[in-house]
């Protein structure tokens, strides 16, 4: 059973300023089909994670693997972890909203996506 928002801890997803970036967002490689559509601006993000739309469900503590799209049009890789999912009511955009957490991402690559998510 996917596990609700409410019941992860409220400081964790505090401790970054949340934004809507011109970034968008994609599984890399085969293993992620979950993501709907393929290709998608989350719906906002921070430098702790992010929150996208998915279809498929995943469980809570699930690692994933996303390529990331700056406006520059580099790129970013970097594993991200779920740490809450929520059911959508019919008529949604998809089915499921999720909240995923940086848990790796090159220090180089951290700082660029800091001056993306500044800007915005």
């Amino acid at each position: 059973m996917p596990e609700n928002k409410s019941t992860t801890g409220e400081h964790e997803r505090r401790l970054f300023k949340r934004v809507q970036a011109p970034v968008y967002c994609r599984p890399a490689g085969i293993a992620l089909k979950f993501m709907q559509p393929k290709q998608q601006r989350p719906l906002d993000i921070s430098l702790g994670g992010m929150r996208i739309y998915a279809d498929e469900p995943v469980k809570k503590g699930t690692k994933l693997e996303l390529e990331l799209f700056l406006p520059d049009q580099t790129t970013v890789t970097c594993r991200v972890e779920v740490v809450w999912i929520d059911v959508l009511p019919a008529g949604s955009p998809a089915k499921h909203d999720v909240g995923l957490k940086f848990i790796d991402i090159k220090e180089g690559d951290r700082a660029r996506l800091a001056q993306v998510l500044e800007e915005a």
